[in-house]
């Protein structure tokens, strides 16, 4: 059960495997690209290319849909970046319940955006642990976990991604146990749970008042969503450095389009205009130039 890209590893390894996979749950296709045609979702796509049933109910709340699940009979549900809540009819169908494979060192960052909010928060590391399900956001007993550093230029797809590939590493051993009845799960620890709450397009939306370490950290977190505003154009920034500098936020300090903000300043190192090909900021600046002295819209 799964639909962004960090189940598709997973998907992958359960299908090579020895196991029998009896269905692939995703999310329905969703209106993507400039066309807003509807796109399916990663695993979806994957599914098909291996040949697996696929099953896409717009919500798990439905006797039927519960009904088809129970049909199954399966002795347990892999869940990974699904999207859709899992009501406890559900969560007690399979004999051994479900599993959830999350990108955080649970307690912290609970929630739909874990690796997000651990670089935006400057985190030095995170990883998957790998629980059982129940009522609570992700609060069940952790069976296994792996740990990844976090690079100080990380972004989140490229985070993202070493993850979905830890916890495939981390599945198939665990399945292994839980069938030989050698499984332990350990309850999570009571204290320092913080919430990855969804991410809102707001957020990418750079704003001057704030320090310039955390605008670099939300570059790379937002990765490539991350903007601010010349113009009234959209100016994306695809990695930018934190650099000396005092100024009135929002105001251009040099030559470089080095912005000061609420604390140090941000010097933008890779940005893209709207459809055009992402290109390094001192070619941005040739065939744009700004001025220094110049004073940037606050969000």
């Amino acid at each position: 059960m799964g639909s962004a890209d960090f189940a598709v590893p997973s998907l992958e390894r359960l299908h090579g495997s020895r196991h029998e996979l009896l269905a692939v749950y995703t999310q329905p296709p969703r209106p993507a690209g400039r066309g807003k045609q509807a796109q399916p979702t990663p695993v979806h796509a994957r599914a098909v290319a291996c040949g697996l049933p696929v099953a896409m109910p717009t919500s798990l709340k439905d006797q039927a849909v519960q009904a088809a699940f129970a049909a199954h009979d399966a002795d347990l549900a892999v869940v990974a970046a699904y999207g859709l809540l899992l009501p406890q009819a559900i969560l007690d169908t399979p004999r051994q319940g479900c599993l959830n494979l999350h990108g955080s060192l649970l307690p912290r960052w609970r929630g739909a955006a874990p690796v997000e909010r651990a670089i935006e928060a400057g985190d030095a590391e995170t990883g998957v642990m790998i629980f059982q399900m129940e009522a609570g956001l992700d609060t069940g007993p952790v069976f296994v976990e792996g740990r990844l550093p976090i690079a100080p230029d990380s972004t989140a797809p490229e985070l993202r991604g070493a993850l979905a590939e830890l916890a495939a590493d981390l599945l198939l051993p665990l399945l292994d146990d839980l069938e030989a009845g050698s499984a332990a799960a350990t309850p999570q620890a009571t204290t320092g749970a913080t919430y990855a709450k969804k991410l809102d397009k707001a957020e990418f939306r750079l704003d001057w008042n704030a320090p310039a370490a955390l605008l670099e950290r939300r570059v790379r977190a937002f990765y490539p969503q991350a903007w601010f505003d010349l113009d009234g154009e959209r100016i994306r920034v695809l990695a930018a450095e934190v650099v000396a500098g005092e100024g009135a936020p929002g105001t251009v300090l040099d030559d470089a389009l080095t912005i000061a903000c609420g604390e140090a300043a941000l010097r933008p190192k890779l940005v893209q205009r709207a459809g055009k090909r992402a290109i390094d900021t001192a070619a941005f600046l040739r065939g744009r130039p700004v001025a220094p002295g110049r004073r940037l819209p606050q969000p």
